[in-house]
């Protein structure tokens, strides 16, 4: 049996309370099945997935030899921008050219792609050092950036083209419905300001309600209030991430 394939046993079939292969990120999970459910999709290679997870740190401490998912990274990339140009042109038929490269670029840039990567809380699953771990900031961002792509890229070996489309753009909808990802030259907030202020509501403020997640992988979630009354939810990986999904949830509910 394959390193690989007793990986994979261990990932998707260990026992409750069996250790994850040394190495591995100790944020795992016991139910690593419970990504398939996140994915919405049911593998029949599993071993694409867990390639797809494999950031190259991995290795360090394993010894093992094995591709990494830099590969599946750079085709995921190639079938993404396939996927989201595809989705663009057909949604948006009176736009031009520089508008659909404008807008493909802000749903497929880094931080666009860690957020859909936080969505699917990803890096529960990657299998990295303990170095690579606790990596912060704009290090855990592109970690997670890249195995997204990876994952887009296990989706289309495994299920072809209509799979990894159906997951695409699953994530795409939801990040520009619920302001994660802005696809336009929008200040949420600025226009929650303005809006508020023509109707005498005050000015808007911000509230944390919650902080959550460790601190490579930090969510916050944020209420806006007019006039002491709640008017819009939002959160992010950020604080000023949060604020804008809250100031776009409450344009919502007012307009």
């Amino acid at each position: 049996m394959s390193w690989a394939k007793r990986l994979v046993d261990s990932l998707f079939g260990r026992r409750p309370g069996a250790s994850v292969r040394q190495g591995a990120s100790a944020a795992l999970p016991h139910d690593f099945p419970r990504l398939e459910k996140a994915l919405q999709y049911s593998p029949r290679d599993r071993e694409l997935f867990v390639q797809a997870l494999l950031h190259r740190s991995y290795h360090q401490k394993t010894h093992e030899v094995s591709l990494s998912n830099e590969r599946m990274e750079f085709l995921g990339d190639s079938i993404l921008n396939l996927i989201v140009g595809e989705y663009l042109y057909t949604t948006f038929p009176a736009a031009d050219e520089g508008e659909l490269t404008k807008i493909r670029s802000r749903l497929v840039n880094k931080h666009a792609l860690a957020t859909y990567a936080g969505t699917l809380q990803l890096s529960e699953y990657i299998l990295m050092s303990q170095s690579a771990a606790q990596t912060v900031g704009k290090g855990m961002e592109t970690i997670e950036a890249d195995a997204f792509e990876a994952v887009v890229a296990a989706l289309y070996l495994d299920g072809g083209y209509p799979a990894a489309k159906a997951f695409v753009e699953r994530q795409i909808v939801h990040a520009m419905k619920s302001g994660a990802v802005m696809t336009a030259d929008d200040n949420y907030k600025s226009m929650l300001l303005e809006y508020a202020q023509a109707k005498g509501l005050g000015v808007p403020r911000y509230v944390i309600v919650k902080e959550e997640g460790p601190d490579h992988d930090r969510r916050f979630t944020i209420d806006v209030l007019l006039n002491t009354e709640p008017k819009g939810s939002g959160s992010g990986r950020n604080k000023k991430e949060a604020e804008q999904a809250a100031a776009h949830d409450a344009l919502q509910n007012l307009l």
